[in-house]
Formats: structure tokens, sequence, C-alpha cells
């Protein structure tokens, strides 16, 4: 009861919680499960530092140049050996997940390459990067053309889609893990594996790049352990597991890694500079919690999902399918809704809760944008966050919670919310 009493303190409704008490219940065996593939990553990361011979000494940062930073490179032996891969570039200086995306393609790609989505039209923000939607500086600007191959209509690899677009210019093929602002379902890691495997029967040059973003540690394998070339994503979501402030990793082939930092740097330069700062304990102990992190924000995600499927409203996933990445979309059908969870979500962060998001015309984005974040990081979406395109279907897409119970707290806020603004009515 007094638990009860705490949430009806923070505006929380007997109603409200009754209902999602009666949920949870229902979710244990399946929570289960999630803490035994946490408890298996955790090992992972684990034997990887045991492995490198992580020490106090790399925690200690550099300044200048960076050269010979013993930890930031123990670091990035650490990501390869953990992600199964010959090589790591694990680094404060790449900004966000599509800076890393952007890095691997500008480095790996030449003017006369073609660039192919696997999966269908991919986020946003890359719809610039490659040139969908004009843009200054964008790959086809460098002559770099593109192509995409649909998925089908159930979210599946289209096979003899991808095979009809592949031609003697295709030098990479991009496949994205998660959803982005679409309500399909994510790509597990053997769906990406068999499409890999696919893709290099019929020409075993092509580079495989994933977009990871939101997927890290929801598997007990990531896509590179089948064969990617390379997989890439942001530190402030997943693997960062809430304390990274910023930073993106691209991991793979040494010779794909090896070009992605001559980009970042300069030419002749590559790995060997790039100072850590004072940011390396922030990196390594978030990898360190980032399992247990990830499956917070899972449990979250499937609680939202159960909540608001058993309310009428479309959910991807569905309360019980298997999960592949940390997002949770939900369509409420009109904008009213969108809004009210955001508000709630907002609201329900131990950072800025006070605050009230708005919709407003978000750089890299078609439309406007409601994004809901009070976060310890700005913009990290490992922590409890929900945003959203203001546009048909009016889906949001809810994500992270470092800890179970705040990503429970934020949910049910969500759904007071809800009701409070008149969108939903609980029976």
């Amino acid at each position: 009861m007094e638990t009860a009493s705490q949430y009806g303190k923070m505006g929380i409704s007997e109603k409200v919680y009754s209902f999602g008490e009666k949920i949870c219940s229902e979710l244990k065996e399946r929570f289960e499960k999630i803490d035994q593939t946490a408890e298996y990553n955790q090992l992972r990361v684990i034997d990887a530092m045991h492995k490198n011979n992580v020490g106090e000494a790399c925690l200690s940062g550099t300044t200048g140049y960076g050269y010979n930073d013993l930890g930031r490179d123990t670091l990035e032996r650490v990501w390869a050996d953990l992600f199964g891969c010959e090589d790591a570039l694990v680094r404060p200086q790449i900004t966000c997940g599509t800076h890393a995306l952007a890095l691997a393609l500008f480095s790996n790609l030449r003017p006369g390459d073609e660039l192919l989505s696997a999966a269908g039209k991919p986020y946003d923000t890359l719809e610039e990067v490659i040139g969908i939607r004009p843009s200054q500086g964008s790959l086809a600007e460098y002559g770099i053309t593109y192509a995409q191959a649909d998925l089908t209509a159930d979210g599946e690899f289209d096979f003899e889609a991808i095979r009809s677009k592949i031609n003697e210019r295709t030098k990479l093929v991009t496949i994205q893990r998660s959803k982005g602002y679409q309500t399909r379902k994510t790509l597990s890691v053997t769906q990406i594996g068999e499409a890999i495997k696919f893709i290099k029967s019929i020409r075993s040059d092509i580079l495989v790049m994933v977009d990871n973003c939101y997927g890290e540690f929801v598997e007990r394998i990531e896509p590179s352990h089948l064969g990617a070339d390379m997989t890439v994503g942001s530190l402030i979501k997943n693997p960062g597991g809430g304390l990274a402030p910023i930073g993106g990793y691209i991991v793979g082939k040494k010779e794909c890694v090896e070009n992605a930092a001559h980009r970042l740097t300069s030419p002749g330069l590559g790995k060997e500079v790039g100072a850590s700062l004072g940011i390396l304990p922030q990196f390594y102990q978030g990898l360190f919690l980032a399992p247990i992190v990830t499956a917070s924000a899972l449990k979250g995600a499937i609680f939202a999902a159960n909540i608001y499927e058993r309310l009428g409203f479309s959910c991807v996933p569905n309360a019980t399918e298997d999960r592949h990445d940390i997002i949770q979309a939900i369509t409420f059908g009109k904008p009213e809704g969108v809004i009210a969870f955001c508000k709630g979500v907002q609201a329900a962060s131990p950072v800025d809760s006070f605050a009230t998001p708005e919709p407003w015309p978000m750089p890299g984005y078609d439309s406007n944008v409601i994004m809901a974040a009070g976060n310890f990081v700005s913009g990290s979406s490992i922590e409890l966050s929900a945003d959203g395109p203001i546009k048909p279907p009016y889906a949001v897409y809810f994500q992270g919670g470092l800890t179970w119970a705040h990503a429970k707290y934020g949910i049910l806020n969500t759904l007071q919310f809800l009701i409070n603004d008149g969108v939903v009515t609980l029976n």
C-alpha cells in the first residue's frame, strides 16, 4: 500500500495503478527471460574487459592530439572483441547516430558507387545524408546514387527485389534494424544474417552496413556476429548505459573501420589521434551497465504495448511478439494522443519534469516533431523518452528507462495524461 500511496502522490490514480499492476503480474515470466539475456550479455561484456586487460590506467584521458591513448585504444579492442569484429572506432568526436552512419557511408563509398537500402526507406535524418531530400554535402552531391528495395507487406526482406536492385555499381548495402518513424516490425539479428548471406551470395565484394541503433544487447548476438561488414550506432542509446554523454561507434572489418577513422580525423592520421579528454570512465562504466539498462528499457516497452493494446490501440511490436529493439510504436490516429503521451513522459522525467513539450520543425525532419525527454544526458534515448512526427498515422515512439521502476512510472503517467486530456477512457 505504501507504493500505491506514493504513486498517488505523484498523480497516478488508483484506477490507473491497479490496471498497471494487473498487467505487471501477467508479465513476470517474460521479464525473467529478459533478465536471463541481460545476465548473459553482462558476462560477455566483463569477459571482453578481462581479455583486453582493462586497468585503472585506462580510465585516464588524454588531451591535445591524443597520441598513445591507452584507455581509448583498449576500449576499442573491448568493443571489437564484444561484437566479434576485427576493429572498432568508438569516439566522443562522433556526435550522434546519424553522424556515425554518415561517417561509415562517406568513408566507404566513392563517386560512381551506388548505395542500396535493403530494408526500405531509411530513418528521416539519413534522407538528407543520402540526398533523397536535397541537402548541402549529401552523398548525391558526390555522385553516389541510391536505390531501395522495400520490405514485403509483412515486414520481411524481399530477396527478389534486393537481387533486382543490385548492379555492377552497387558498392554498399545498408540495413536499418529498427523501425525509425515507421510502423513496421524491427528486424531480428537472424533475419539480418540471412539477408547478409543472400547479398554476399550475389556478390561477395559488396559491403553490408547495419544501422544497429536501439538494438544493442536486446539479443545475445549482434549483426556483426553474422557477417555485417560494419555495425553502427550511438553511445547515448543502449551501449552507453545512460552514462556516456556523447559518442558513436563503428565496428567491423579493419579496412572499413580504418576508412572511417581517416574520414573522422584526417588522411594519414586515422585512429592515431583523437583525445579522449575525461570521458573514458563514462564510456567504460556505461558499457558495463548497458545490458542491465537495456533490459529495463525492454521491460518498459513490453509493458507499454500490453497497456495500450488492451485499450484498443495498434502497437508495433504487439503485446506478445518477440523483441529485437527497445522501441515501442503506438498509433493513436490523431495528434492529441501523441502530444498527451509525450507530455506524460516529460512530466515523469527526473529533469525538466515541469516543462511541456510542443511540436516544432526539428532539423532533419519533413514535418513538425514532438520530443519528450527530461534526461541527465540531453537527447539520450536510452533514458525515458518519447517522440513522433505530427503527421498521419499519428504514432508515438517510446523508448528507454534506465531502471524498470522509472519506465513503469513513465508509462502509467502517459496513461494518466491521456485520461486527463480526454483521449482515453479507462473502464
